[in-house]
This record gives structure tokens, C-alpha cells and sequence, in this order.
């Protein structure tokens, strides 16, 4: 089998982009998986999102409950699993 045999009929697939704001700058706009981090923890104190803010350069850190941990995974940003000592 060639390789354009085993991608016939594949399409090009948009990157995922999300929707995200600055509490610092109150800026708004649009963020590709790769510039996202999620950090997933025990609890959901332990568990968020984090970025840096295109438009003022801070770093942004919001909390994700279950249903912006499924989307971010499923849009393929980075995940740490972040590990209890106890």
C-alpha cells in the first residue's frame, strides 16, 4: 500500500481554536491547542487551564471543571496530571 493509498479520502482538518479572555487586559480572542496548558489535579482546586495573554503578556490561570477539561483534551492541548504526595 502507498501512503496515498492510505490517505485517500482524507480531508485537511482546521486546527481547534478557543475562545479565551484576559482578566488582567479584559482582552478577547482566539487560541490554537498549542499555546493552552491543563493541568489536572486531584481536586478541582488542583485542576486549570493556563495561557499567556497574546495581547499584555500575563500569565492567565482559570480553574476547569470536567466539562472545559473534555473539550480542552479533546482539542488536543497539553495535559500534566498532576500527582498527590500523600
Amino acid at each position: 500500500m502507498t501512503v496515498a493509498t492510505a490517505f485517500a479520502g482524507m480531508r485537511r482538518v482546521a486546527p481547534v481554536l478557543f475562545k479565551a479572555g484576559c482578566p488582567d487586559c479584559r482582552g478577547r480572542f482566539e487560541l490554537a491547542a498549542s499555546a493552552l496548558r491543563l493541568a489536572i489535579g486531584a481536586s478541582s482546586r488542583t485542576t486549570f487551564y493556563s495561557f499567556t495573554c497574546p495581547d499584555c503578556g500575563a500569565a492567565v490561570r482559570k480553574p476547569a471543571g470536567e466539562r472545559i477539561v473534555e473539550l480542552l483534551t479533546g482539542g488536543g492541548v497539553r495535559t500534566l496530571r498532576l500527582h498527590s504526595t500523600v
